[in-house]
C-alpha cells in the first residue's frame, strides 16, 4: 500500500541526524549533561533571555526555545557559550586597530603596535578571532625618528602576531582566527601579497588586499599607481631613490603599473588561494554609518566589514526548516515555501541577537563601547543550497536567483521593520541620526519608503542587521549537514578529515541533509534528478551572479567561496575579479585545487558510468594512523650523551617506521614513516618520567603527521637550569664547535631530528621533505652519511667527561662560558662584545663590529 502524504511527511520529520553531526555537537556544543540539540537550544535560550526584565524573561526563555528548535541559530560561539557561565565572549570576531608606533598610541590615535597585540591575546584568549588593517604601520626602512633607525615594516610584526595567535592557542581548545589587510598602495604591498609563499608562515592569519575603486580604474586604463606611506622615509632610502612628497603629506616610495600590481595578487591568488580582496570603496559608500566611521577591515572571513573594536554578533536561520513537502514532485505533487513562519524567525531573530549583545562578555571595554553605542548585529541564513535542491530549482538558475533573492529581500525588511520595534520598545542606538542614516547611498536609503518613514520616526535599535556567513560546525551539528551559508552543496556524499583528541586524524564519511533527504523519501540517489547540481558541476560565473543577486539585500557583506577547477585559465580567473567589482560585490574568494593546497573534504572518484569508484588515499604524510601495528616494525636505536651543568647524561632513544602508501598529483607512492619513539626498558628511572612523556607525545604527532612541526616546537622548549650541549656546528672558517642548546628537551629534540634527517625524512633544518622526494629514497637505511653535516654525531667526544671539574665538563668543553645574547651560530647564551665586536665566546664566531 502507498504511503499518504501524512506519513511521508512524518517519516520526513523523523530523519535521525547522522553520527558525524552527533559528534560534532558533542564535541563543540554540548556542555556537561547535554547529549542532544534540544539540550543544547535549552541552555542557550536561558542564558539569552537573561538580557530581558525579568517579568519576562521566562515569556522569552520558550519563545527562544520554540524558535530555535524551528530554524533559529546563533553563532558557533553563542551555541557553544551561552548560558554556562564559562568567562568567555558570545562574539565571534572583532575588528581591532593598529597603529604606527610601539606604545601608548600614535599620532592618529591609534593603538601602539604591542598595545594592539596584548588586545589581541585578551580577545582570542577568550575565545575571539580577530582582523586588523597594518597599513598604518611605516613600510620597511621608513625612518624611526625617536632611535635614529629604519622600520621594518608591517609584514614582521605581522610574524609576531601570528606567533603570539600560535602561542594563545596552544592554551585552549579554539584556534584564533585572524585576517590581515593591507592596503592596495601601502609600500610594502608585494612583500605582503608573497609573504605566504613560504612555507609556514602566517599559518594563522587569511590576508586580503584593501582594493580601492580609483585602483581598479587604474588597472583597467594600465595607468602607474603611487605606493605611499605618511611615514618618511630614511636618509638612506631618499638618497638612493629621489623620494618626494606629495601635497596630502604622503611619501611616494615607489610607482609602478597598477596592472602589474594587481597580476601579481592575481597570481598568487591562483596558486595558493592568498591573498583575497576586500572591495574597501564599495564597504565605505554602501555603510548605514558613512558619516561617523571608517572600514579598514573585515573579520577573519570577510562577510562583516567593521569599524575599529567592531564586532560580529551574528546568526543564521536554517532555511530547510521552512521548505513544505519537499521533493513532493516525486508523488505528482509540488514543494513549497513558508514565506510568513521565515518572517516570523526574522523577527525573533532579531530580537535574540539585540540580547546577546547585553549578556555576552567583553574582552576589551573598547569593544564594549563600540557595541553599545551601534549595536551592530547580523541576521543570515543558511542551508539555501538545500533548499533549492528540495524545491526542485537549479542552483544555477535564474529560477534559483530569484527565489534566493526573495529571500534575501523578505529577511531585509522584515529585519528593519523588527529594529524598528525594539527601537521603540528600548530605544534606538546611541548614535542614531535619521539623516545621516538615510543619506542618498547608504544602503538603508534603499528600503522601501514606508520602512525609511519609520525609521525617522522611531529610530533603529541596530544600525545593521543583516550578514551572511560561512555556518561550518554549527550547519553540520545543528542542520543535519545542510548547505553552508549561501553556498551550494560541496558534494552530496564525501570524506570528512577530523582532528581527534590524541591528535591523529580520522576521515568519516558525511551525506548532505538534502541527499539523504531524499533517498528516505524514496528517491533513487543513483539516478539524482538535475536540479541536483554541486558546487564543482557549475561554472564560477554562476558562483559569482548568486552573490551578486543577493548583495543588494545584505547591508554588510557575504562570505562566499568560488569554485574553480584547477585548469582554469588564468586570464578568465583574472576577470572574476573585475567582474565581482563591477556587480557591487565587496569582497571576493576563490578556491582552485592544486598540489600546494590541502583540502578538508574529499569528494569519492566516479567512474564513466558515474558509480562511485574506491576512496583515493591522501598525501602518504597525512595519512593518520590510528594506532602501532602489531608485530615488529624497522627500528633505529641510538645512544645519546650530553652535557648539562650538573654533568654529563646518556640514553637510548628508539625511532620505529612504516611504510604508507597514498597519491600525490594522481600518482601512487609509498614512503617510510616514523611512527613511534620510545626509550628501551631500563632506564626509565625518576628523572627521565618527563622525556618518557615527551616520547609519548611525539609517537601520537607521528601518527597524526605532523612530527616535523612537533620537534621544531620542542627546540624552542628553555628551562632555567643551563645550556645543554650536544652534536656540533661547522662554522664558516670551517671549524667545528660545541652545538648549545636551552633545555634537555630542546637538546633531544634536536637529536631526533638528526636521526630523520640521515634517514632522509627531513631536511639538515628539520623540514619536511616532501612525500615526492620520499618515495625516491631507499627504505630502511640512512641516506645521509653520519657527520657528514654540523648535527651528524650525537655522542660527545673522547674526554668530555669528568676530568677533575665539578661540573663534569672537561677543561676543553666546561660550560662555564660568560653569559650573553645568544649565539646564532651554536645556539649557546653567551655572545659578549669584545674589542668592538660581537664574541661568542662558546664557539669563538665573530659577529658584527662597529
Amino acid at each position: 500500500m502507498a504511503e499518504t502524504d501524512t506519513e511521508v511527511k512524518a517519516r520526513a520529520a523523523s530523519i535521525p541526524p547522522q553520527q558525524f553531526s552527533n559528534d560534532v555537537l558533542l564535541e563543540k556544543y554540548a556542555k556537561g549533561d547535554e547529549r542532544t540539540a534540544d539540550d543544547v537550544y535549552r541552555r542557550v535560550a536561558r542564558g539569552v533571555a537573561l538580557a530581558e526584565p525579568e517579568a519576562l524573561r521566562a515569556l522569552t526563555e520558550a519563545r527562544f526555545v520554540e524558535h530555535l528548535q524551528g530554524g533559529g541559530l546563533g553563532a558557533g560561539r553563542i551555541m557553544s557559550a551561552a548560558g554556562t557561565g564559562i568567562a568567555a565572549t558570545l562574539i565571534n570576531c572583532f575588528v581591532q586597530p593598529v597603529g604606527d608606533s610601539i606604545q601608548g598610541v600614535d599620532e592618529q590615535g591609534l593603538p601602539g603596535i604591542y598595545v594592539a597585540l596584548l588586545q589581541a591575546a585578551e580577545t582570542m584568549r577568550r575565545g575571539g578571532g580577530v582582523g586588523y588593517n597594518f597599513s598604518a604601520i611605516r613600510p620597511k626602512g621608513a625612518r624611526v625618528h625617536t632611535t635614529s633607525s629604519s622600520a621594518s615594516g608591517p609584514c614582521s610584526y605581522i610574524d609576531v602576531f601570528d606567533a603570539s595567535c600560535r602561542t594563545v592557542e596552544s592554551a585552549g581548545s579554539r584556534r584564533g582566527a585572524q585576517m590581515a589587510v593591507l592596503d592596495c598602495d601601502h609600500p610594502d604591498l608585494l612583500d605582503f601579497i608573497e609573504a605566504k609563499h613560504s612555507k609556514g608562515r602566517w599559518n594563522n592569519f587569511n590576508v586580503s588586499v584593501a582594493v580601492t575603486d580609483e585602483f581598479m580604474r587604474a588597472v583597467e586604463q594600465d595607468d602607474m599607481w603611487q605606493l605611499v606611506h605618511r611615514g618618511e622615509p630614511s636618509p638612506a632610502m631618499r638618497a638612493a631613490n629621489d623620494m618626494r612628497q606629495r601635497a596630502d603629506g604622503m611619501w611616494v616610495y615607489a610607482e609602478r603599473r597598477a596592472r602589474e600590481i594587481f597580476d601579481r595578487i592575481m597570481r598568487s591568488t591562483y596558486d595558493i588561494a592568498e591573498p583575497g580582496i576586500v572591495f574597501i570603496s564599495r564597504m565605505n559608500e554602501d555603510n548605514n554609518l558613512r558619516a561617523l566611521e571608517t572600514i579598514r577591515s573585515t573579520n577573519p572571513c570577510g562577510e562583516q566589514p567593521l569599524p575599529a573594536y567592531g564586532c560580529c554578533n551574528l546568526g543564521p536561520l536554517n532555511l530547510t526548516r521552512f521548505v513544505i513537502e519537499p521533493f513532493a514532485q516525486m508523488r505528482g505533487g509540488q514543494p513549497s515555501f513558508d514565506w510568513a513562519l521565515l518572517a516570523e524567525r526574522t523577527r525573533t531573530q532579531v530580537r535574540f541577537l539585540d540580547d546577546v549583545l547585553d549578556i555576552t562578555l567583553w574582552p576589551l571595554p573598547q569593544q564594549h563601547d563600540e557595541a553599545r553605542a551601534k549595536r551592530r548585529i547580523g541576521v543570515g541564513f543558511t542551508g539555501l543550497g538545500d533548499v533549492l535542491v528540495m524545491l526542485g530549482l537549479r542552483y544555477d538558475s535564474q529560477e534559483g536567483r530569484d527565489f534566493a533573492v526573495r529571500v534575501a529581500k523578505l529577511m531585509r525588511d522584515e529585519a528593519y521593520r523588527a529594529s524598528v520595534e525594539l527601537a521603540r520598545e528600548r530605544g534606538a542606538f546611541p548614535l542614531f541620526n535619521a539623516d545621516a542614516y538615510l543619506q542618498a547611498g547608504t544602503f538603508a536609503s534603499r528600503l522601501p519608503d514606508d520602512i525609511q518613514a519609520s525609521i525617522r520616526k522611531h529610530g533603529m535599535r541596530n544600525s545593521h542587521l543583516l550578514s551572511i556567513a560561512p555556518t561550518g560546525t554549527v550547519s553540520l551539528a545543528f542542520a543535519d549537514n545542510a548547505s553552508n551559508g549561501i553556498e551550494p552543496a560541496f558534494s552530496w556524499t564525501y570524506t570528512r578529515m577530523k582532528m581527534m583528541a590524541d591528535g591523529g586524524r580520522e576521515s568519516f564519511a558525511v551525506e548532505d541533509h538534502a541527499y539523504r533527504l531524499y533517498r528516505e523519501l524514496g528517491g533513487d540517489v543513483n539516478a539524482l534528478p538535475d536540479y541536483f547540481v554541486s558546487a564543482l558541476e557549475m561554472s564560477a560565473h554562476d558562483h559569482l551572479k548568486m552573490m551578486a543577486c543577493v548583495q543588494p539585500y545584505v547591508d554588510t557583506s557575504i562570505s562566499k567561496t568560488v569554485n574553480v577547477p584547477a585548469d582554469y585559465p588564468f586570464d578568465a580567473f583574472e576577470s572574476l575579479y573585475f567582474d565581482a567589482w563591477k556587480g557591487g560585490l565587496k569582497g571576493l574568494a576563490t578556491y582552485r585545487p592544486n598540489e600546494t593546497l590541502g583540502a578538508v573534504l574529499s569528494v569519492p572518484a566516479r567512474d564513466a558510468d558515474g558509480d562511485t569508484m574506491a576512496e583515493p588515499a591522501l598525501d602518504p604524510l597525512r595519512i593518520a594512523i590510528d594506532h602501532r601495528p602489531r608485530g615488529e616494525l624497522p627500528a633505529v636505536i641510538e645512544k645519546v650523551e650530553y652535557l648539562t651543568a650538573a654533568g654529563k647524561k646518556s640514553l637510548y632513544l628508539a625511532v620505529s617506521f612504516i611504510e604508507v602508501t597514498g597519491r600525490v598529483g594522481g600518482d601512487e607512492v609509498t614512503i617510510e614513516r616514523p611512527i613511534e619513539f620510545f626509550i628501551p626498558a631500563g632506564q626509565r628511572d625518576e628523572s627521565q618520567q618527563w622525556i618518557t612523556a615527551t616520547m609519548r607525545s611525539l609517537s601520537l604527532a607521528a601518527r597524526g603527521g605532523f612530527v616535523a612541526r612537533n620537534l621544531q616546537d620542542l627546540r624552542k622548549v628553555s628551562w632555567d637550569r643551563g645550556q645543554v650541549r650536544l652534536g656540533e656546528v661547522q662554522r664558516l672558517d670551517g671549524h667545528r664547535t660545541p652545538r648549545w642548546h636551552d633545555s634537555e628537551v630542546a637538546a633531544l629534540a634536536y637529536a631526533i631530528q638528526q636521526i630523520l634527517h640521515r634517514r632522509g625524512f627531513l631536511d639538515a633544518e628539520g623540514n619536511q621533505v616532501p612525500s615526492r622526494m620520499l618515495s625516491q629514497l631507499p627504505r630502511g637505511q640512512e641516506v645521509v652519511e653520519r657527520g657528514s653535516d654540523a648535527g651528524g654525531e650525537f655522542a660527545l667526544p673522547d674526554g668530555a667527561e669528568n676530568n677533575g671539574n665539578a661540573n663534569g665538563a672537561s677543561s676543553v668543553y666546561q660550560l662555564s662560558t660568560m653569559q650573553g645574547r645568544k649565539c646564532e651560530t651554536c645556539g649557546a647564551n653567551a655572545v659578549i662584545r669584545k674589542d668592538g665586536c660581537d664574541f661568542c665566546t662558546a664557539c669563538g664566531e665573530i659577529g658584527a663590529c662597529g
